[in-house]
């Protein structure tokens, strides 16, 4: 017997862009009053009137929870409202989701209002902060629809913008002061990122959102595995070079030339960061609008994961290889790729690497509160100077 057929109607800034179903497999239908701004996704255009797959559409499994988030919301959910996907959508995406979709049953949000906002400057004062994250998760994680498998919850703040609260717990230990550190030298390489923040005691990263600029707009967001129209399980297949390609057919022409340098710097400090989980979910494009300029998202995500898993590689491939050894020679194939002169990669790669071994030493006090984390991003960081250093000179 067939299963009951369950909707969700998705919205946008720009109005209803229509009802989305599941009976034996999913199907988006447009709203007959849909405009072609309201379509969901940069490539689900208002010409597809009807969207029918055997799986929920990338640009809805985008938004779904995954790991621990997800296995929190099937805890709670388990007696309520299921934990059938399109129900967890107009649970934890009725009120303020990634990006521009929101998703209601009927129109009636589940939750309509929004809830109270907290100070950061309570986040991140010194002490308490395991038992702050376990309050944090028990009063928003029903409003709180993102992916990424670590522990973490949407939080708003007492103003118009909301915040990204992680926390490692017990899984991974130091993972907050892991990404604070990461990210901080991205930042100093240059590369855009959102406001970061430590928490005193060194338990919380709290990240500012970067689809709810202090403007009060509401940012289009897409990752690459939205972009190439594949399910979350794929996020780790694909290749850096497929990244690049979908920027190309995807930015503002105006827009192209800093996304192309940004990806090349994003890989070579997931190469010198030893980082083996930048996949296709954490790379995206953020847009005001679907008829507006698209630019690649701030960097994020960024954290050295070899201080878990010793024997981790690159999460996706890098001329044929996700060996970090290998990603040495893989870089310049992908400097050309990126329209980026050798002796230019070259130069950009050790000043990279220089940074890397810089910016460790000023992070010291962070650095030492996560065993092995210097270690590693220094080594990683002299052989790429010793690699690059002689390929200069050759």
């Amino acid at each position: 017997m067939a299963e009951p057929a369950i909707t969700a109607l998705v919205h946008t800034p720009q109005g209803l862009a229509g009802q989305l179903r599941r009976d034996n497999e999913y199907q988006f239908d447009f709203a007959p009053s849909a405009t072609p701004e309201c379509a969901p996704a940069l490539g689900m255009t208002l010409n597809l009137r009807a969207n029918r797959q055997h799986e929920l559409h990338p640009i809805f499994q985008m938004n779904m929870p995954e790991g621990f988030v997800l296995e929190q919301m099937r805890s709670r959910l388990s007696m309520t409202a299921g934990v059938d996907p399109l129900r967890l959508l107009t649970v934890a995406g009725s009120h303020d989701p990634i990006g521009r979709l929101c998703f209601t049953q009927d129109g009636h949000g589940a939750m309509p209002d929004r809830p109270e906002g907290v100070r950061l400057a309570d986040l991140l004062s010194k002490g308490g902060s395991t038992a702050q994250f376990a309050r944090l998760l028990d009063h928003y994680l029903l409003s709180t629809c993102i992916s990424g498998v670590q522990p973490k919850v949407l939080v708003p703040e007492q103003s118009t913008q909301s915040l990204i609260v992680k926390s490692g717990l017990d899984a991974f230990p130091g993972l907050a002061i892991n990404e604070f550190v990461c990210m901080s030298i991205v930042r100093s390489a240059g590369v855009p990122v959102p406001e970061f923040h430590l928490s005193g005691d060194g338990e919380l990263f709290v990240m500012r959102r970067f689809d709810r600029p202090a403007d009060g707009r509401i940012l289009g967001f897409e990752d690459m595995l939205a972009l190439a129209g594949r399910s979350t399980e794929q996020k780790y297949t694909g290749s850096y070079e497929l990244v690049l390609r979908l920027l190309k057919l995807y930015c503002s022409p105006e827009h192209l030339p800093a996304a192309r340098q940004q990806l090349f710097d994003m890989v070579v400090l997931s190469c010198l960061l030893d980082n083996g989980d930048a996949h296709m979910k954490n790379f995206g494009v953020l847009y005001d609008g679907i008829a507006g300029a698209v630019r690649m998202a701030p960097a994020y995500d960024i954290v050295c994961t070899r201080v878990y898993i010793p024997e981790d590689n690159l999460a996706l491939d890098l001329a044929g290889n996700r060996s970090f050894f290998a990603a040495r020679v893989g870089l310049i194939d992908f400097a050309a790729r990126c329209d980026i002169p050798r002796t230019q990669a070259i130069a950009r790669i050790c000043e990279l690497a220089q940074l890397a071994l810089d910016s460790v030493e000023s992070l010291a006090g962070q650095v030492q509160r996560l065993p092995g984390l210097r270690e590693v991003i220094e080594k990683e960081a002299r052989l790429h100077l010793q690699t690059f250093t002689r390929s200069n000179h050759a």
